[in-house]
């Protein structure tokens, strides 16, 4: 039985900002605290190259395949941990509630034969990475929307 875990935020900035920022792969770098080396490009099928470091684990780089996306929407993956027998879909999507605020829904889904144990085992540091991840992008996101409109661009 497939299990999922997920964090919302909302975010004071508009959708294409925030896109913007989800979008520049190797941008992660500068701001992702569970992606802090990342390549890529988003295209489905492509096969991306990330670190992973959530707290208290040691990093080790995933290899996740995209299945979907969409401009303004989400980012779709899929990846294959402890030799397949745990296949995940983790998503990145926005909710656009107003013309400067977005819900941002940061999760995954666990599924495969020891889909349950891994959750299990690694919930706390998936449900912690995923809040750093949130509130990362949260602060990027309202930071560069702040700026564009001191600036007035």
């Amino acid at each position: 039985m497939a299990t999922k875990l997920e964090r919302r935020i909302g975010i004071n900035a508009p959708d294409d900002v925030i896109w913007d920022i989800l979008s520049d792969i190797p941008g992660w770098e500068a701001w992702n605290p569970i992606y802090p080396k990342a390549q890529g490009v988003i295209r489905i099928g492509d096969r991306w190259t990330l670190d992973l470091a959530l707290p208290g684990q040691s990093v080790r780089t995933i290899n996740p395949v995209i299945l979907d996306w969409a401009p303004y929407d989400h980012i779709h993956w899929r990846t294959q941990e402890l030799r397949g027998w745990v296949t995940t879909v983790r998503f990145l999507e926005l909710e656009k509630m107003g013309e400067e605020n977005v819900i941002f829904s940061n999760g995954e889904i666990y599924d495969g034969w020891l889909g349950g144990y891994y959750v299990g085992r690694m919930r706390n540091p998936i449900l912690q990475g995923f809040e750093a991840l949130n509130m990362a992008l949260k602060e990027k996101a309202e930071a560069v929307w702040n700026e564009r409109r001191v600036s007035g661009k």
